[in-house]
Order: structure tokens, then sequence, then C-alpha cells
């Protein structure tokens, strides 16, 4: 079970890099065969699965999402912690609310996300 202020620490950084727009700081975060689904990445890869596998395919994903949004900012709301997961609630600089569940390997490196989003 992962401990509270991991949890936490993770949540920061996390929230941090991407306020920050900090391309290497966001991707320090995920392990090398991470799988993300998001139906931001149905619209902006144009693909249907939403899937992007691989740190690399993610770094470039992410690229482009910071391009796209360029005043995107997020803003923590509530963060969880399970036995290798956090869930990490918040709002973006829209007030549009997101909820990432992203699952931990070993070396507490994000392996799996799936992003959900307010209707």
């Amino acid at each position: 079970m992962l401990e509270e202020k991991q949890v936490r620490e993770l949540a920061h950084h996390w929230v941090e890099a991407w306020n920050a727009h900090d391309l290497d700081a966001i991707m320090a975060h995920y392990a090398e065969s991470v799988v993300l689904v998001s139906p931001v990445a149905v619209r902006l890869l144009g693909n249907p699965s939403g899937t992007v596998s691989g740190k690399d395919a993610l770094r470039s994903y992410f690229a482009l999402g910071l391009k796209a949004y360029p005043q995107l900012r997020f803003d923590l709301l509530d963060v969880m912690g399970g036995l290798n997961s956090v869930v990490l609630y918040y709002a973006n600089q829209r007030g549009s609310k997101t909820g990432e569940f992203m699952e931990l390997d070993s070396a507490g490196k994000v392996c799996r996300v799936v992003a959900n989003y307010s209707a």
C-alpha cells in the first residue's frame, strides 16, 4: 500500500510540472511502458481508442497538448491512494474537472493512466 506522504508528493510534483509546462519534469513520472487512455487523445490524435502506448508516444502527445492549450493549468482538488495506484482529481483553467487513475509500477513510476472528464 502506498504511504500517504508518497501519494501527496506524487500529486504535488505532477501538478507543479504541468503548471510549469515542463515536459521533462512531467515525463519523469512515467514508466517506459506506460499506457494512457483518454478522451482527449481521441480528439488530439484522431485515434478512436484514445490510447497512447509507450513513453516516447506519451511525450509527443503531451507536447501536442501543451501546444494546443497554452493556458493549461491544473488545480488539485483531491488525491486518493490505493495499493499501487493514485487518483488525482483536479480542475483545469476552464473549471472542467478531471479524475485520473494512475497505476504505479514497482519503481513508483506511472505505468497506466485512465483519464475521466466532467460531462
